[in-house]
């Protein structure tokens, strides 16, 4: 099955909107472990408005344009190779697994749909990025981190802004296919 072209440019509206988001961040926010950021809920909604494969997508393209070297990450150094070795890469390598598992379980744009699977796809960047920053932090960093230290520093004070973030995205995408009469493609 081909994607569309309709599915192509709302995916690279979505690549673009990360990177914006990010841009913005990293000039707002003082520099942290893992800071701040819009980009879950950019990701949210990319998953709510966009098929599997497009939602996928446009979040693999983002990590591929920050891996070869474009500045679009939220922190230091910004883009390239090295930022594999940041404790806060796995939130972002978990991104385009979300997007994919969240939009794939929204049978009908619904409120309740969109909310559950953001809280799947929310879940699911957790999975990958809390086991990933405890182990670079661990073997990388060298800095002996136990389960409930990552649990502290990278879900605890997290998990409320993005449970909101999951309640905006879900609104937000009831809002744009209404007003744009947005048909989501499955």
């Amino acid at each position: 099955m081909r994607i569309t072209t309709r599915e192509l440019v709302r995916a690279a509206l979505f690549t673009a909107l990360m990177a914006v988001v990010a841009i913005l961040i990293r000039l707002f926010q003082p520099v942290v472990v893992i800071p701040f950021s819009l980009q879950p809920l950019v990701m949210l909604l990319a998953a709510n408005l966009l098929s599997p494969r497009a939602a996928f997508l446009s979040m693999l393209a983002y990590l591929l344009l920050g891996l070869s070297g474009l500045p679009v990450f939220s922190v230091p150094p910004y883009g390239g190779p090295a930022y594999v070795l940041l404790p806060s890469f796995g939130f972002l390598l978990g991104f385009p697994l979300a997007a994919w598992v969240q939009s794939r379980l929204i049978r009908r744009p619904t409120l309740p749909a969109y909310l559950l699977a953001g809280t799947a796809g929310v879940i699911v960047y957790y999975l990958v990025g809390l086991p990933y920053m405890y182990l670079t932090l661990n073997y990388y960093v060298g800095r002996a981190v136990d389960v409930l230290q990552v649990l502290k520093i990278g879900f605890l004070p997290f998990i409320i802004f993005d449970l909101v973030k999951i309640v905006l995205a879900a609104w937000l995408a009831g809002e744009i296919c209404r007003r744009l009469d947005l048909k989501r493609e499955l």
